[in-house]
């Protein structure tokens, strides 16, 4: 069994290339994101992410969103595992696309 990629408790697993559902994930955010950023991403696409295992999961995932701009974002997921129960806990603006994605 390979363990590299499977995160420890509390540590961050290691990057990897977004996946259909990291996008899902990152969408069920979006609005919350916009609101705190104030502005409307055109492009809004996840590219890396990271996840943790806490009481629940965190993921961090890096989304291009046009022009060169890269957001990291901190999407937490409680244990009850509802569809909706995913909440923006950070992000960070000005990324670019070499950054790693780190706590935030």
């Amino acid at each position: 069994m390979e363990t590299d990629s499977l995160p420890t408790v509390g540590g961050l697993s290691q990057a990897r290339p977004a996946t259909p559902e990291i996008q899902e994930i990152a969408d069920k955010v979006r609005a919350q994101l916009e609101e705190k950023t104030n502005e409307k991403y055109e492009k809004y696409e996840a590219v890396e992410y990271k996840s943790q295992v806490v009481a629940g999961s965190n993921y961090f995932i890096k989304i291009n969103v046009g022009g060169g701009r890269y957001l990291h974002v901190k999407v937490f997921r409680g244990l009850s595992g509802q569809n909706d129960d995913f909440e923006l806990s950070g992000y960070q603006v000005n990324k670019t696309k070499d950054d790693e994605l780190t706590y935030i």
